[in-house]
């Protein structure tokens, strides 16, 4: 159970810095694969409605929101 130990200042700082680095490596990797992919995935979600790369790339930041918290949590 969760108690008031988590609101100390040190581990307040803490989750906030390393909620900021996971946000940051989270956007450096979605601004990698979106160089890195033949398509302008952009347009092609925003502008041309195209709900199966919309669907692959909800995929993709899942996938790595799922690898960044694991590197964070140490798991």
């Amino acid at each position: 159970m969760l108690g008031i130990e988590w609101l100390r200042p040190a581990a307040f700082l803490g989750s906030i810095l390393f909620a900021l680095i996971g946000v940051l490596v989270f956007w450096l990797c979605f601004v990698i694969v979106d160089k890195i992919t033949p398509v302008d995935m952009w347009r092609e979600i925003v502008e041309k409605q195209n709900l199966a790369l919309g669907v692959v790339v909800a995929a993709m930041c899942l996938g790595i929101s799922l690898i960044v918290a694991a590197a964070i949590h140490g798991g």
